[in-house]
């Protein structure tokens, strides 16, 4: 089956975050669905020289995203929008992303991530992705999982996988297509 192999990236690289158990019940969704997850953490040591534009850690994440058949981006909400680390990020590879589905998973305050996911979508549109218009959003997560990544409240819970088995069918659809059209046509720009 194509369309499996999705990179989950996590936006935050902050002491603490909530993003390691959101991204933990994402990672165990996608599995559910059928889908072989992969996590990519820019707080992993070979990861963080991104940051500085280190040549070497960019070689490292091109060779993580490289074949993904598409992308799951798990963010926190800073300042109405993406966290920086994960704009320098998404900027420091190009073709990876190229014809490639992207959804997007916040979290955060009363807003639940909403403002930094639609702040990505004008970003990942210029890299010529297809993002998934199907979204999850947690508002005050650390009231909702519990530190293994799980939602301790069953209503929340049903609510969440009712809404990730529409994500995952939308992932699924755009991962496919996107997939046969790439094999029967490569996708590049002239320019590059």
């Amino acid at each position: 089956m194509s369309g499996n192999r999705i990179v989950v990236i996590l936006g935050s690289i902050r002491d603490g975050r909530m993003n390691d158990r959101v991204a933990s019940w994402v990672a165990a969704q996608l599995a559910a669905h059928g889908f072989a997850p992969e996590i990519l953490d820019p707080a992993d040591p070979e990861l963080l020289p991104v940051q500085i534009g280190d040549p070497q850690a960019i070689d490292r994440l091109r060779q993580r995203m490289e074949g993904a058949d598409g992308f799951v981006i798990v963010t926190p909400e800073y300042n109405h929008a993406e966290p920086g680390h994960l704009k320098t990020l998404i900027d420091s590879v190009t073709a990876e992303w190229w014809a490639r589905p992207v959804g997007l998973i916040g979290y955060g305050g009363i807003s639940g991530g909403l403002r930094a996911i639609e702040a990505l979508r004008v970003i990942l549109a210029e890299l010529h992705t297809v993002t998934i218009r199907d979204t999850l959003s947690f508002a005050s997560p650390w009231r909702r999982f519990d530190e293994d990544g799980r939602i301790t409240d069953p209503d929340d819970a049903a609510a969440a996988e009712g809404a990730m088995a529409v994500f995952a069918h939308r992932l699924r659809w755009w991962t496919e297509a996107l997939a046969d059209a790439r094999r029967a046509r490569p996708y590049d720009r002239e320019d590059e």
